[in-house]
């Protein structure tokens, strides 16, 4: 395949400074860029549909690059694998129309963020969940998400270096689960502000150690001012779980990879 394509990847943040290339080399991209570099045998800049910070995961993260030179889509898959470190892999390769834009096109992201509430700190789960020692009330935190869904100024919950030309954004769906001592937040939107996610579950988690009420939320998304909410949450339990696009540009499906990732009976990780 030359041309543009497209590429589904997975990876583990812990293992990362974030997607962005770094001079170090320590990011997502760095490593990514590389291995298709030396399948294709010339340079490749890829484009993806939403930058993660360090310590953030990806269960389905799309990107997408140009090749002049052909290779068949078993080199674009196996052959890069063979070449990434530990921690990143590519899901799926397919070729796309020349304008296709992994960021552009996508109509909808989906971040989930895993939290371990138990008394006592993950060991075999560090750096994959978030952790609240003190019990939380789901039913409050439930209720004070509803005042953030819809079209808003999220300029309450955007992180200061955030470089969006425009603070609004539109929540679509907030879904808390509990699943023994794990609580799982799904969030879905046309697209997030810089530690959007992350700074909305710290304000639940205040809510839900009732050092809120729920209304709150309300008050603080009302003021557009980020001083107002509680501090950033840990990036630990935070993963890019799909990107969504039209069915017309042929992509895979985006695949809820959450039951085996998250242990929803499936062994990975430990029942609580």
């Amino acid at each position: 395949m030359a041309g543009r394509l497209a590429l589904g990847l997975e990876y583990d943040g812990r293992l990362f400074c974030g997607w962005q290339t770094q001079p170090g080399g320590c990011a997502v991209q760095d490593a990514l860029e590389a291995a298709l570099a030396e399948v294709h045998g010339a340079p490749v800049a890829t484009i993806v549909a939403g930058r993660t910070d360090a310590g953030v995961h990806a269960l389905n993260q799309v990107v997408h690059f140009d090749a002049v030179n052909h290779r068949p889509e078993s080199a674009w898959l196996r052959g890069t694998n063979a070449l990434l470190p530990p921690g990143v892999a590519v899901l799926w390769a397919r070729p796309v129309p020349a304008e296709f834009n992994a960021r552009y096109a996508a109509l909808e992201r989906v971040y989930r963020y895993v939290l371990l509430n138990h008394p006592v700190r993950p060991a075999l789960l560090a750096g994959r969940v978030g952790w609240v020692h003190a019990p939380l009330d789901l039913a409050a935190m439930r209720a004070a998400a509803e005042h953030l869904i819809g079209t808003h100024d999220f300029s309450a919950f955007r992180a200061a270096e955030c470089q969006a030309r425009s603070p609004v954004r539109e929540l679509r769906q907030i879904e808390i689960q509990r699943h023994g001592a794990l609580l799982v937040f799904e969030f879905r939107a046309n697209a997030f502000l810089h530690h959007q996610v992350r700074n909305m579950v710290g304000a639940l988690v205040w809510v839900g150690l009732g050092r809120r009420a729920p209304a709150w939320i309300k008050t603080v998304l009302e003021a557009r001012d980020r001083s107002q909410a509680a501090a950033t949450f840990a990036a630990d339990g935070l993963y890019l779980s799909a990107v969504r696009y039209d069915p017309a540009w042929g992509l895979p499906s985006a695949t809820d990879r959450s039951g085996w990732a998250f242990g929803a009976g499936a062994g990975i990780m430990p029942a609580f």
